[in-house]
């Protein structure tokens, strides 16, 4: 059943601008529990950053994270977008087409307003498949650093 983008999309992503350093991003992903956040520059889209991005072009890298700026290792402009009232077929068109798990929800030009990820595809399309189970799940939740272990 076609739907659109703004019917499955998560409103209200996670922005950060692109002097932000990846280790604030990656505490604020772990906050708001989710895996990517949008890089905004005047309420303009900027990039994506994954948690992917994070590891590859940052850790692998051997990049400190405390001195690296997300602008320097987010996907960079032009970003694959969608605009809320697409369907969710061209989502899924533009997410095999592009090798891309997520895809920001932008609208009047740029301005972002969401996030579309495969799982939100998945949930839409049919609820009780695997991966909409998955996505549904709740996260597994590591202590954080300063908390003593249990032994």
């Amino acid at each position: 059943m076609t739907r659109r983008i703004r019917e499955v999309m998560s409103p209200a992503a996670v922005a950060v601008e692109p002097m932000t350093t990846v280790a604030r991003a990656a505490r604020l992903m772990r906050e708001e529990d989710v895996g990517d956040v949008l890089v905004t520059y005047d309420c303009d889209l900027f990039g994506l950053l994954t948690d992917r991005d994070i590891v590859l072009r940052s850790v692998a890298d051997g990049r400190d994270p405390d001195d690296t700026t997300v602008g320097s290792v987010c996907t960079p402009p032009p970003v694959v977008t969608l605009e809320p009232d697409d369907s969710t077929e061209r989502a899924a068109e533009l997410m095999r087409r592009h090798a891309v798990r997520r895809l920001p929800v932008v609208e009047h030009g740029g301005v972002p307003v969401g996030v579309v990820t495969l799982g939100d595809l998945a949930a839409a399309d049919d609820p009780d498949s695997a991966l909409a189970d998955i996505s549904k799940s709740e996260p597994d939740h590591w202590p954080s650093t300063t908390e003593a272990p249990d032994h």
